[in-house]
């Protein structure tokens, strides 16, 4: 568990699966949904079904993240590479009344921290489109650079966007995060 303030990031427990359901797979088309990938299909489901297909339960990497200690959204990783090597994160927010705050960049803090703490790796990576720009803001905000533009590879509602991957190696972020580090 990492902590900020009002915030926090841990493992997932067994009494949040009710509210992660209520938060991803509830709806059809959840407003969350038109930035993160939305040109993945997404489908609601049935919490039974949600129950019996998505073992999220004290997974290392997909977190919750909780806002007065009500469950408000997620942070994930997986990796890139069967070396185990190349790691992306991930991180939504669900509901629109949690964006725009700062949230989304304190959340990420805590997750690459947690990251680079327990995981022997030098960089971390972030993937993302164009089209939101919210995502490349925390991305910049935490440090991270631009280290791919792929063009015009997304499309979603009649319009091509570019993928985007930002990235930060071990050191740069020990650099930002904990500058009198000897």
């Amino acid at each position: 568990m990492y902590i900020d303030k009002d915030l926090l990031i841990r493992p997932i427990e067994e009494q949040d699966l009710l509210r992660l359901w209520e938060l991803i797979y509830k709806d059809d088309a959840p407003e969350w949904k038109k930035w993160d990938a939305p040109y993945i299909p997404h489908k609601s489901m049935p919490y039974e079904q949600f129950i019996k297909t998505n073992n999220f339960v004290d997974k290392e990497n997909f977190w919750v993240i909780c806002v007065d200690e009500v469950v408000c959204g997620i942070v994930s990783y997986y990796f890139e590479d069967d070396q185990r090597r190349w790691l992306e994160v991930g991180i939504v927010l669900h509901e629109a009344q949690n964006w725009g705050k700062g949230l989304g960049t304190r959340s990420l803090k805590l997750w690459i921290n947690h990251i680079f703490n327990t995981l022997p790796l030098v960089r971390v990576g972030l993937t993302t489109w164009s089209g939101n720009e919210r995502m490349i803001r925390v991305g910049e905000k935490l440090g991270m650079q631009t280290e791919a533009r792929i063009r015009k590879v997304r499309y979603y509602e009649g319009n091509y966007y570019d993928s985007i991957r930002m990235g930060i190696l071990r050191e740069e972020w020990e650099a930002i995060n904990f500058p009198n580090k000897v």
